[in-house]
């Protein structure tokens, strides 16, 4: 096969064109719209917050993908839908369609769907031989048909290319067929070829890297015009837990595959070493892994790895930064949360200053630029800022004695004494969650900003009265639940209407630039700033209090969520919504007739009141642990993660001698009730339940987005029996709580200035309670109700929610009406019987708490209720019998613009 002498070229195209040629630097693919790649992508797109996933892809390419691959590959989402739905946003968001995109999925379908609205020109993620020619060379055909290019894994009927030779055979085969039957366009046609782990210790995996990489070469000169590329963590995986020795393999990697002809692939760029700049022993020592040079290669470099010290050994054994400068000492135990030594090093650093002052705003403020540096790059997580808090006010709370002595005798001017500026932090009104804001503060007060923390519940009136007292030069609201909502934007008025011009932040699990641009930011002149982590907060503020360049950046501030407004309401306006009668009437229909209906085996409320709560440990879904400390991933692979996991272990493993003391040493309380009822749905939409001749009546609410011809508008009424059907149906609801205890736990570390274990404790603590209600669900499906007696799941299945029936809850996706809670309060009793309370917003205090419903039918399932049409919202205030406006109030979030 002779290579043409005109080099022909893979181009692609979003808005702008990308034309892969020889001067091309390696194309690096974004992953993080990904569903199996990223659980925050799936979480929003499962709840269909795909404005929110919009950012997702929107952050990939301001941080320099090339090529954003999107996949909707999961068993709760209908892929085709989602999609058809996210590639038709992308097209709207010109900064973001600028660049090209990769459709990823193992179902055609879903690639086809992803192929008739894509524009540009798109790469397809994947085909190949495995199920056969006559199936590879249809969907090929396709694929030409709508102009894209292809990726083709190294697999075909036999099964994945796993050395050198079956590489070369599977390319050869499958560059043939494209080329010579289907006439696909050789440029077009870019190879993975499969990147396998070294060093495993196996002898089979020993040429793992130098197969992929001669192959590559294969490929590239003996397969005109075509693209290779590949996963390149996957190859030091053997090394999870050691960054430096994986950084290092993956440059050395990357530099010869590339050299081989590797142009494309996925690659973590924190993640790598300057090839120039690895130590030339470890160097030696990984390229004779890589490149397979020596017999003993891999046990050379295991153990070269053990000198190779990491984080949690410097911290532990490694003594020799004890003799480095008082400076270096004093910046080494911030950035690795050491405080051990700290009150040593800031006395000695205080007998060498004028002011003990000056041991704040030199050495202490010197080590925590570098934390905020570190943090600001990406190179320190979450867990190892808050671990540095814990030192820095360790040794503040040591020095503040010398500190009022000095100000006795010379008190400090307001210059002196405000440092970068000062932050009022509060969750509004009603509200009762903190985590998020503590860490936010935590994150700010590590980069010499002050901070007023209000705390929980607080009243508008106090925040804007505190602020104008305290004169901050910023105000954060935090809020969990939709109601908050309603509160920032009314602080917004109040704050317009006292023509004050204080910059407001917004965050929280509910909030979103969708919801900050559209509501709150039209009611107040000035900034008004969505945050949705705690290391964007740092440059928001900092920009903001900027005095030479902060007009500049409110005004592009303002501008940028006036261009989302606009863009954001003319989306929803070319949406087309049902009548609430005509929605009904396409309602989602289960056969009644045939389907099974079990009789609980105890009807009536149950009571749990001092519940042991180490066998909750079992229950535990860790994975939004982690995402409550801004580290992101599933548990337990989190922990083997190329760029957190080092940091995800440090912190499990804090996380794991907490709790075991919580065990111990009983130090939080679980109480619950639930209970089961007969019931029906009556009217379409409510759901009739009878307890101790009483009828409590639960409203749902149904969607109402015109949906696609078979597809129904659900509603969670759809999954009880009608009562004109006779037959007799059943429903359950519940409270758990594992919150008693927590907040004075909080609070006794908050004492000893150890913001770590006060965050910690409650994170801790919701996990405990989600842990609780999954406990209980699967009590009553097996025992108290029945219906699922013989079921034998493990907790990854139960996480995955596998079983028979479902638990929405109220505030959620499917019911997102807080009133609800009040109806199941009354129906059980919660507070007079357990002693969980609603807020004056239906929070639920003690904070780790669940409540919801148990549905038990087999075709119940989750969904998402979307917008609604104000004629519902008059229906529902009608059928609860309370004023429209208060209505509104409570549904403002779903009801269409």
């Amino acid at each position: 096969m002779s290579i043409e002498n005109k080099r022909k070229y893979l181009k692609l195209s979003g808005l702008e064109p990308m034309i892969v040629s020889a001067e091309t630097n390696f194309i690096n693919v974004g992953e993080r719209t990904n569903v199996a790649g990223s659980r925050k992508f799936l979480r929003l797109i499962k709840e269909e917050k795909f404005d929110e996933a919009l950012d997702i892809a929107r952050h990939q390419v301001e941080g320099g993908a090339q090529v954003i691959d999107i996949n909707m590959d999961d068993g709760l989402i209908d892929g085709k839908e989602a999609m058809i739905r996210f590639l038709n946003l992308i097209m709207a968001e010109p900064d973001i369609a600028r660049v090209p995109i990769m459709i990823d999925s193992s179902k055609w379908e879903i690639i086809e769907a992803g192929l008739q609205v894509v524009q540009g020109k798109c790469v397809v993620n994947s085909i190949s031989l495995k199920e056969g020619e006559a199936l590879f060379v249809k969907q090929a055909k396709a694929i030409k048909r709508y102009g894209a290019a292809v990726i083709i894994m190294a697999f075909d009927e036999v099964g994945q290319a796993d050395n050198y030779e079956r590489r070369i055979e599977i390319s050869k085969r499958s560059y043939e067929i494209l080329v010579n039957e289907v006439n696909f366009p050789p440029e077009d046609i870019i190879f993975d070829l499969n990147i396998f782990p070294v060093a495993t210790g196996m002898e089979e995996h020993r040429k793992n890297a130098v197969d992929f990489i001669e192959a590559t070469r294969w490929v590239r000169e003996n397969l005109p015009h075509c693209s290779v590329s590949g996963g390149v963590s996957n190859v030091s995986f053997s090394f999870r837990g050691n960054n430096a020795v994986r950084e290092a393999m993956h440059s050395v990697f990357l530099y010869h595959a590339i050299e081989a002809g590797m142009n494309m692939g996925i690659v973590n760029p924190t993640m790598l070493e300057v090839y120039d700049d690895i130590p030339k022993d470890l160097l030696e020592y990984v390229e004779d892994v890589i490149l397979d040079r020596r017999e003993d290669a891999t046990e050379r470099l295991l153990d070269f790895a053990e000198t190779v010290k990491g984080t949690k050994k410097e911290q532990t054994a490694d003594l020799a930064w004890r003799e480095e400068s008082l400076q270096d000492r004093i910046t080494r135990a911030l950035v690795k949360g050491i405080d051990q030594y700290i009150e040593q090093d800031v006395e000695e650093a205080r007998q060498s200053a004028d002011k003990p002052i000056e041991v704040i705003e030199g050495n202490l403020m010197t080590g925590m630029n570098v934390v905020g540096d570190l943090f600001g790059s990406g190179k320190m997580f979450l867990p190892q800022v808050v671990k540095s808090a814990r030192v820095m006010k360790k040794a503040v709370a040591y020095l503040l004695p010398f500190i009022e002595e000095e100000k006795k005798k010379a008190p400090q001017s307001p210059k002196e004494a405000r440092g970068a500026g000062k932050v009022l932090m509060a969750t509004v009104k009603g509200d009762v969650h903190d985590i998020g804001k503590n860490i936010v503060s935590v994150v700010l007060g590590c980069n010499n900003y002050e901070i007023v923390d209000l705390g929980v519940m607080v009243p508008p009136e106090k925040i804007i009265q505190t602020a104008i007292d305290e004169q901050v030069d910023i105000i954060g609201l935090s809020g969990l639940i939709t109601p908050s909502l309603d509160e920032m934007v009314y602080l917004a008025k109040e704050m317009e209407r006292k023509h004050l011009n204080i910059p407001l932040l917004i965050g929280g699990a509910t909030t979103s630039k969708a919801h900050t641009a559209v509501k709150i930011d039209p009611q107040y002149t000035n900034a008004v700033v969505h945050v949705n982590d705690a290391s964007r907060a740092v440059t928001v503020v900092g920009d903001l209090l900027n005095k030479r360049s902060n007009q500049k950046y409110i005004g592009e501030l303002k501008e940028d969520y006036e261009k989302f407004r606009e863009g954001f309401l003319k989306r929803t306006k070319k949406k087309e919504y049902l009548h609430i009668n005509d929605a009904r009437k396409n309602k989602y229909k289960i056969d009644w007739s045939t389907t099974s209906i079990v009789r609980p085996n105890q009807l009536g409320i149950q009571i749990i009141d001092d519940f042991d709560i180490k066998q909750l440990e079992s229950y535990i879904d860790w994975t939004p642990f982690f995402r409550s400390w801004d580290l992101h991933g599933k548990y337990p692979e989190i922990l083997k993660d190329e760029i957190v996991g080092e940091q995800a272990t440090s912190l499990f493993a804090d996380a794991q001698e907490l709790l075991k003391k919580v065990f111990e040493e009983q130090l939080l309380n679980a109480k619950a009730i639930y209970g089961l009822f007969e019931a029906n749905t009556i009217h379409d939409d409510d759901i009739e339940v009878v307890h101790d001749k009483k009828v409590f009546k639960f409203r749902t609410l149904r969607q109402q987005l015109k949906k696609y011809q078979g597809k129904p508008n659900f509603a969670l009424s759809d999954f009880i029996a009608p009562k004109e059907s006779n037959i007799q149906d059943y429903i359950g609801c519940f409270c758990v709580s594992t919150g008693f205890g927590t907040a004075a736990l909080a609070t006794a570390f908050e004492k000893e200035h150890d913001d770590y274990n006060s965050i910690m404790i409650k994170a801790l603590a919701d996990r405990l309670a989600e842990a609780f209600a999954e406990y209980l669900h699967e009590k009553v499906r097996k025992n108290d109700w029945g219906y699922a007696s013989d079921e034998m799941l493990n907790n990854e299945e139960l996480i995955k929610e596998q079983y028979k029936g479902i638990r929405p809850a109220p505030g959620y996706p499917a019911c997102p009406d807080h009133l609800e809670k009040l109806t199941i309060w009354d129906l059980l009793k919660v507070k007079e019987n357990i002693g969980v309370a609603l807020t004056e917003s239906l929070a639920m205090w003690p904070a780790a708490s669940v409540s919801g419903y148990y549905f038990g039918n087999a075709e119940a399932r989750y969904f998402g209720l979307g917008k609604i049409k104000e004629d519902q919202v008059e229906d529902y205030a009608t059928r609860k019998n309370i004023d429209i406006d208060y209505a509104k109030k409570w549904l403002s979030p779903n009801i269409q613009e």
